[in-house]
């Protein structure tokens, strides 16, 4: 899950093909539909994100009372209207009156806070819980920004490697070469630097026993001289998502895909290539292209259907794109990474979203 962010934004306004009244405000790669004449093109405006949570009094001054996702109707997600994609909100508040926009959008102001925004965090399942205890050595997962939030990440022709990503929940695990330790964690818990305590029924720690993650970890350790090495994969099938690829995710050793390593060599974190180092020691996840980058390659890869079942079951989730190298992207100030999530998929009925 990417990062919330309340932000200013220059907005491009585009003509709505279905509807007279409306327009579309595009933000980065991102549209949303906004009433005829609201905006301009080269105006500013506050761009709310898809998983924002607002408050009542923002609501109701929105005219989004009871229109809104969530048991609370107060979620921000992806809808279509009059048939076109809307993703976020775009919107000048009452209380941001007087605020150079322009200025906060070159100072990257967040409004989050001010306007009582929160970002949503799923329930998660008795499956998923646990027990945890404080791990503050542990190799984390990284948020993964959207691609059409960020869309300079990549530079035509940067040598890239896009894979299908899976609708499951994330496994992060540690490895410590010194004592042969071992964590286990969920992406939400990891990036609180907690881990879970090893239980049976847990799905976190039924994948890595099952897929025997420790002696795939010891032996990669050894082959590149790591002090520390994490890998992380996607656990899924039915009961753990409403999209299972086929596979169930209650049995004693549930469906795994790793999708990145990490390893500490000579006291520096690097991320690696799970294709070069896992193959044949663990599944992955699907590669989708492989080869200089091209925007509308990337966008088009997102849509579809699975690859995972090998029979195309249900909706294609989106992908990840990376680069070859583990280059450094200035635009996010860390790795160049990044997701395209599918029109189908944000928009799909009756969608879970544990983490």
């Amino acid at each position: 899950m990417s990062t919330l962010r309340v932000s200013a934004e220059r907005l491009t306004i585009h003509e709505h093909p279905n509807a007279d009244a409306l327009e579309l405000a595009q933000v980065g790669l991102y549209r949303a539909v906004v009433a005829k004449g609201a905006y301009r093109t080269g105006e500013f405006a506050v761009y709310i994100p898809e998983q924002a949570v607002l408050p009542e009094g923002l609501i109701g001054e929105l005219g989004l009372t009871g229109r809104l996702a969530g048991s609370a109707a107060n979620r921000v997600r992806a809808v279509r209207l009059r048939g076109e994609l809307s993703q976020g909100i775009v919107c000048r508040p009452e209380v941001l009156a007087g605020t150079d926009l322009e200025r906060a959008a070159a100072d990257g102001e967040d409004f989050a806070e001010r306007l009582g925004i929160v970002k949503w965090v799923p329930p998660i399942p008795v499956s998923m819980s646990g027990d945890v205890e404080a791990a503050p050595d542990l190799l984390p997962w990284t948020d993964i920004e959207n691609l059409k939030r960020y869309p300079d990440i990549f530079a035509p022709g940067d040598q890239v490697v896009i894979t299908e990503k899976l609708h499951g929940t994330a496994c992060c695990f540690s490895y410590f070469a010194d004592t042969g330790r071992i964590q286990v964690t969920s992406k939400g818990l990891g990036s609180q630097r907690l881990a879970l305590q090893e239980a049976d029924g847990n799905l976190y720690w039924r994948a890595v026993r099952g897929h025997g993650l420790p002696a795939v970890a010891a032996r990669l350790a050894a082959r590149l001289g790591a002090s520390r090495v994490g890998i992380f994969g996607e656990v899924y099938g039915a009961g753990v998502q409403d999209l299972g690829y086929g596979e169930d995710g209650r049995r004693d050793v549930p469906a795994f895909a790793a999708f990145d390593v990490s390893a500490e060599i000579d006291g520096q974190v690097r991320w690696l290539d799970p294709h070069e180092l896992l193959a044949g020691e663990l599944p992955l996840v699907p590669v989708l292209f492989s080869g200089p980058f091209d925007l509308d390659t990337a966008l088009k890869l997102a849509q579809g259907a699975e690859t995972v079942s090998g029979r195309g079951l249900h909706v294609r989730e989106g992908v990840v794109v990376r680069t070859a190298d583990d280059r450094y992207s200035p635009v996010l100030g860390g790795r160049a990474i990044a997701k395209v999530v599918s029109d189908a998929y944000l928009t799909r009925k009756g969608g879970t979203e544990y983490e």
